[in-house]
């Protein structure tokens, strides 16, 4: 194994733990910053490339009908392909937290439209399941199992809020393990189905799940409950016959206890397992070796790379699978960086030293997900690194598109999140869109009182329908509080007077001349 440090360029802090990877086509893509997306990048996604050891990030787009897809951090992720072997793959995400450190209970699929040197473009649909839909939840994980020329999902794990009914001021946003469901998800039918397993006593969440063919086998977790990490390996196996699915499950030996661990595929049938935590302030500095043949599963402890004193002494760590047995390592820059919220990153090559090199030559596109920020809850143990396969290939796009955090405005310091008036509720860390037109910024209108002041347009009781015809009218508009004030102040408007055209002058008729020889007729005639 061999360890390299990398450097980030002008972008650092948007690399902060929770985001997810994506990976189409080689290039690896994350979502889920921590705040709500900008104007450089709405959509939230970005391709990471890597160049020369500098990470650079360039922002991608959503075709027109696509949904809205919310910054998630700590969502489940998977590949759903038609059959095991189809090149072709969509994304599967279910649910995560907001920004706003709500939970979401919503399923996306996303899958690439179109991919060019300059523009990569996604379509994101989000999906209706019935039947026992999985509440919402975060640290959970999600894999397709194929058995008899069919597919499904299975979710597992995770953590949500404590029920309102059970809340308490002091603990409001306290967290408690899901049930120990397993669910199946068949999405041709769009239907859900929950089993429950004597085998699976205690939820877990930040464990490790590997699928292969009609097997799943789940290593580690935590449990909030016990405040344990499992000791026990779980093979799940699915039967998909022609009626209804058959789920058993089989408590395995050989276990390791580990929360929030990576996992990268070597080849075929081997996988090695990197980092995580044995207790709340003890990182696994240990690798292991996981071997999948003929329905069954080996774990052997394999030579750990040389750590750096840096990620010896940290009292955290996160990262995410680069594919091709190589893994991207984070850890916090403290105060030793100059850009605040900084970190430190690391590509861990997990293959031999011949392949190494090979790796070395290619231009590597590498992504990050995991460890949720210390505030959020309690330390280290929403560190969660979800896995997923990437190869490290370089993406050529040109750098006039690189992504830089510097040309974005400090929003806290402009003027969307001011209190404009006693009732303002806007708030940037709780903040979401309430017009349609709305999409990282509260809508705001300029009240003409005085030398004239912004107000929100949510705090105005505005309708959307409103809204959008003053915005588009050239009209003077007066905030709730000087309305009052200034309706005897209004100018009253201009009378535009209609301009009648001039009559035209009468025209006189016109006289026959006639000649003293037809008069003398004339009369003649008039006398006989």
């Amino acid at each position: 194994m061999s360890l390299q440090m990398i450097s980030t360029v002008s972008n650092s802090s948007l690399l902060q733990p929770g985001f997810s990877l994506l990976n189409f086509d080689g290039h690896v893509f994350f979502f889920g910053q921590k705040g709500w997306p900008k104007r450089s990048c709405p959509t939230g996604v970005f391709l990471l490339d890597i160049k020369q050891n500098e990470l650079k990030m360039k922002p991608a787009a959503f075709s027109k009908d696509s949904c809205y897809l919310p910054p998630l951090r700590y969502p489940a992720l998977c590949t759903l392909r038609s059959d095991a072997r189809a090149d072709e793959y969509q994304y599967i995400i279910h649910g995560g937290k907001t920004p706003n450190n709500e939970l979401s209970d919503k399923i996306y699929f996303m899958s690439l439209v179109s991919k060019t040197s300059k523009k990569i473009t996604f379509q994101c649909i989000e999906k209706d399941l019935g039947g026992d839909v999985p509440e919402a939840r975060y640290g959970h994980t999600i894999n397709v199992v194929h058995s008899r020329g069919k597919s499904v999902s299975v979710l597992f794990g995770g953590r949500t809020y404590t029920p309102l009914a059970q809340r308490t001021t002091e603990k409001w946003n306290s967290v408690v393990d899901c049930l120990p469901s397993v669910f199946l998800i068949d999405f041709e039918f769009g239907c859900c189905t929950s089993y429950i397993l004597p085998e699976l006593q205690d939820g877990l969440s930040f464990h490790v799940s590997i699928a292969r063919d009609d097997t799943i086998y789940i290593l580690g977790g935590h449990s909030l409950q016990n405040n344990t990490r499992s000791p026990n390996l779980y093979k799940l196996k699915i039967d998909l016959p022609l009626g209804s699915p058959a789920v058993t499950c089989t408590i395995l030996s050989g276990g390791i206890s580990v929360s929030s661990a990576i996992v990268t595929q070597i080849s075929d049938t081997e996988f090695v397992l990197v980092g995580g935590y044995h207790s709340d302030n003890q990182k696994r500095l240990a690798c292991n070796t996981i071997v999948l043949e003929d329905s069954k599963i080996e774990i052997v402890e394999s030579v750990s790379p040389e750590w750096t004193p840096d990620i010896k002494h940290c009292r955290m760590w996160f990262g995410s699978d680069m594919g091709k047995g190589s893994v991207l390592l984070g850890i916090p820059g403290a105060n030793k960086q100059i850009i605040p919220d900084a970190n430190y990153f690391y590509i861990l090559r997990c293959k031999g030293a011949e392949e190494d090199k090979e790796e070395e030559l290619i231009t590597q596109n590498c992504s990050q997900t995991s460890s949720e920020d210390p505030g959020d809850s309690a330390p280290f143990e929403d560190s969660e690194e979800f896995c997923f396969s990437a190869e490290a290939n370089s993406f050529d796009a040109d750098d006039a598109d690189t992504y830089n955090e510097d040309d974005e405005e400090d929003e806290s310091e402009t003027g969307y999140w001011i209190t404009c008036c006693a009732s303002c509720n806007i708030d940037i860390n709780t903040w979401v869109p309430f017009y349609s037109t709305e999409l990282n910024k509260p809508a705001m209108i300029l009240c003409s009182s005085g030398a004239g002041h912004w107000v929100h347009a949510q705090c105005m009781d505005l309708s959307e329908t409103i809204l959008l015809r003053l915005s588009e009218a050239n009209v003077k508009y007066f905030c709730n509080k000087h309305i009052d004030l200034n309706k005897g102040l209004q100018t009253p408007q201009k009378v535009v007077r209609l301009k009648k055209p001039p009559m035209k002058p009468l025209r006189k008729k016109k006289t026959m001349k006639l000649s003293t020889s037809t008069k003398k007729s004339f009369l003649r005639r008039l006398f006989e």
